[in-house]
């Protein structure tokens, strides 16, 4: 038996736990904050998404406490088992009266009085099956380009039934991810920067052949163009930015969120927060991220120095979609960004995103033990 997959004997690092727990209490202060409007006109009941966040909270709290126990190498052996629940998932979400469409977009699986987004699944499910495929054929991922095939098939069979919902921010995540995990196991520079540019072509292709995101990219360049329909939602995020000033105006003062940014419990969560708390405020939530981030990395560079390649993978990959849709979602609603509907992990309202970024965090939190098992200390 190896050392990550050894009984435990100790608890999970408080550092990397504490600042988890910053995020998510944050998460839900400002979604109680953010959403007592909104759920008092649409269910005459304020606390209508506190309630279901913490519903929410409480089964991502559940799974991640599973997820901990499970051993590293468990997640490595049934990595192909995840993906192709994934990608079931993903056709699923497709078939007409199965899958729920919101706004133009059938996204969601709903399973009695709670709802499923596959998407999000597909995203740690590629996490897990790339860091399992780098592994394993290690030499012709760094030698050849032949390696990156199978990997680069995969995300673009993903990628296209993404699409189909259509979901076109997680595509970018997972696209952004896997060629960051590519690079980050040693893939030629020249392969990587191949395979990005032709993504990029894609990427621009779709947004000129889609009406609705080419109007996205217009208001994002200048929302004042069309202040009361594409650039409505910018705007009012920006002034949100601005009435918040260096401290705010208090928590639950916010008038943003009463109707003029739409859906601020969701997407634009970060403007509300930024109006209540202030610049102080903001600040502190990125500080969170980047210390987060930094300390996911830092666990899997020492997995990677001590040769268990597949958990330092599963800690970049992790990395890199905490980081990718962090600056996403502040990036788009502070217009530095095209509008584009990603959560922030660990605080934005959508219970699929929470579930997921806990177990994901769980698994790092286990890959961390297991390293400090092995050494016998702190890794």
């Amino acid at each position: 038996m190896t050392a990550l997959a050894r009984p435990m004997q100790a608890g999970f690092d408080p550092l990397l736990g504490g600042l988890a727990g910053a995020l998510v209490l944050i998460g839900f202060v400002a979604i109680a904050s953010a959403s007592v409007g909104y759920g008092e006109w649409h269910f005459g009941n304020p606390w209508h998404y506190t309630i279901r966040h913490a519903l929410y909270l409480a089964i991502a709290l559940a799974l991640a406490a599973v997820a901990y126990r499970v051993p590293v190498d468990v997640w490595q052996r049934t990595s192909g088992i995840w993906l192709l629940l994934a990608l079931g998932l993903l056709m699923l979400v497709l078939v007409p009266g199965i899958g729920r469409s919101v706004n133009g977009s059938q996204r969601w699986l709903p399973l009695g009085p709670i709802t499923v987004q596959p998407s999000e699944i597909a995203k740690f499910a590629l996490v897990l099956y790339t860091a399992s495929f780098l592994v394993r054929h290690a030499d012709a991922v760094q030698r050849h380009w032949q390696g990156l095939a199978k990997p680069v098939a995969i995300l673009g069979t993903t990628g296209v039934l993404l699409l189909f919902e259509p979901d076109f921010g997680a595509t970018v995540i997972c696209t952004g991810t896997v060629f960051g995990m590519l690079f980050l196991a040693g893939a030629r520079l020249a392969y990587v920067l191949l395979l990005v540019g032709l993504a990029a072509g894609g990427l621009v292709f779709m947004i000129i052949s889609a009406p609705y995101r080419l109007q996205r990219l217009t208001a994002y360049t200048d929302p004042w163009q069309d202040p009361y329909g594409s650039g409505f939602q910018l705007i009012q995020s920006l002034i949100a930015y601005g009435r918040g000033e260096w401290w705010g105006v208090g928590l639950g003062n916010s008038i943003q969120k009463l109707f003029y940014l739409p859906e601020a419990h969701t997407d634009f969560i970060f403007s509300i927060w930024a109006e209540e708390t202030g610049f102080i405020g903001a600040v502190l939530v990125i500080a969170l991220y980047c210390v987060l981030i930094g300390r996911i990395l830092q666990v899997g560079r020492v997995a990677e120095q001590r040769g268990d390649g597949f958990p330092a993978y599963v800690c970049y990959g992790v990395a890199l979609i905490f980081s990718g849709q962090a600056f996403v979602n502040m990036g788009v609603s502070s217009g530095l960004l095209p509008t584009k509907g990603l959560t922030l992990p660990l605080i934005s309202s959508g219970g699929s995103s929470l579930i997921i970024s806990c177990v994901m965090l769980a698994v790092v939190l286990r890959i961390e033990y297991s390293l400090r098992v092995a050494k016998g200390g702190r890794s």
